[in-house]
């Protein structure tokens, strides 16, 4: 990982890193043409189950490093675009508010996750002043990235040691995912913009982000430093963002299905075809490559959201995962800040097993080893479960709700079609 990698949204697989014992809407131009579709109230449901898919797919990526996955489903493309259409939806209030009430959403959490980042750096003995890559006045300024994410914020790049209870690389790890809360906070704070211009040139406004990628994410033009990487981040993922303007706006179903599905298949396919002449070091994984990654997810995002059914409920079979779907919602800011750490949290504790007494075989350390990664999968979601009820309820101060330890939507003494009835969109 270069010290690029951080605002490119290539957080290293943990568990691969283990040791031995222990990785398109065409319409018119008209303000008329794309005015906001009525929408019935409450939350979208289909919108919710993909947010629900993203993030595990997140988790799953970090852990085992499968570069395919960033193609099977490109989870930061799809998040980016439900950001976008919820953002849409809430600047039909006054802009200023919704800007302010955004970033107070996202920076309680962040300061509770920083605030542990920098103990557990301090206690392993960093010292920013001491520091070759962030010594000096500008490592000071740097960290008020920890506080608010306009930028990367200062970290080692090897503490401890490599037979500590954490790998040595563990703050790389740790602070990786933050350059989605950066990138993020970027967009809110455009989206004004990006709206009105949307509303005025929406094929332009479109496109113009993969124009850019082309531009700066080919090398054509290079932008060095960290402004080079935000400037990166923000046109790979901005076709993404406007498309979720274009869901809201009622646009892309005027679009004929066979007409967005045949461009997009073949914005895809060009996706494909660049990534397969430019391969990183991780082989397909599209995080390394920007214009591979901005085409193919834009185009998959035009499909899912082409085929986007409006539901109040999850249907059939997909009701019984109703509120592991609203609990990864209310919660998505503490499963994405923490998910990392809690990955590596995950190696000590099994470790633990090779010291049980039934463990001192030969075969039964084989089987251990050789399964060790599956464990590390399963074990991380009840470590999940316990950050949502330890610090998730920051997450419900920060929207100035009454704090929950576990949002499910469900209600005491209410039956489920109910309990959906009354939540809050």
């Amino acid at each position: 990982m270069t010290a690029q990698d951080y605002t490119a949204g290539t957080t290293p697989a943990l568990g691969a890193a283990r040791a031995v014992v222990p990785e398109q809407a065409p319409a018119a131009s008209g303000v008329a043409d794309v005015a906001p579709s009525v929408k019935r109230p409450g939350r979208d449901r289909y919108l919710d189950m993909l947010r629900t898919i993203a993030l595990v797919r997140v988790i799953a990526y970090h852990l085992f490093g499968w570069a395919w996955l960033t193609v099977l489903f490109p989870s930061m493309g799809v998040m980016f675009a439900l950001a976008g259409s919820l953002m849409a939806r809430s600047l039909g209030r006054p802009a200023w508010g919704v800007i302010r009430g955004r970033i107070r959403r996202l920076l309680p959490p962040l300061w509770a996750f920083s605030a542990v980042v920098l103990i557990l750096l301090y206690a392993g003995g960093w010292n920013l002043s001491k520091d070759p890559d962030h010594g000096g006045t500008w490592g000071l300024v740097e960290m008020i990235n920890y506080v608010i994410p306009i930028g990367a914020p200062p970290f080692p790049w090897s503490i401890g040691s490599k037979s500590g209870l954490l790998e040595n690389t563990w703050a790389v790890q740790a602070v990786g995912p933050l350059w989605y809360l950066r990138a993020y906070l970027w967009f809110v704070i455009a989206s004004p913009l990006l709206l009105w211009a949307f509303r005025r040139a929406p094929w332009p406004t479109l496109l113009a982000p993969l124009a850019l990628t082309a531009v700066v994410g080919t090398g054509v033009v290079s932008i060095p430093g960290e402004t080079g990487n935000a400037v990166s981040d923000f046109a790979v993922f901005g076709g993404c963002w406007v498309l979720g303007f274009a869901h809201h706006e009622g646009v892309l179903p005027k679009v004929p299905r066979y007409l967005a599905i045949s461009c997009s298949a073949l914005l895809m396919a060009f996706g494909l075809w660049w990534a397969s002449g430019h391969l990183g070091p991780d082989g397909w994984d599209l995080n390394d490559i920007p214009l591979a990654q901005a085409t193919w997810s834009f185009g998959f995002v035009v499909i899912l959201l082409q085929y986007a059914p409006s539901w109040q409920e999850l249907p059939g079979r997909l009701a019984k995962w109703d509120k592991l779907v609203t609990l990864s919602n209310n919660r998505a800011v503490t499963i994405y800040l923490w998910h990392n750490m809690l990955i590596m949290a995950t190696v000590p504790i099994i470790d633990l097993a090779y010291n049980l007494p039934f463990m001192q075989s030969e075969g039964a350390t084989g089987l251990l080893d050789s399964t060790y990664m599956l464990w590390m999968f399963v074990l991380v979601w009840p470590l999940i479960g316990l950050a949502i009820i330890s610090v998730g309820w920051i997450e419900d101060l920060a929207a100035k709700r009454s704090p929950r330890l576990w949002p499910t939507g469900a209600k005491r003494g209410a039956s489920p079609s109910s309990s959906r009835s009354r939540r809050k969109p």
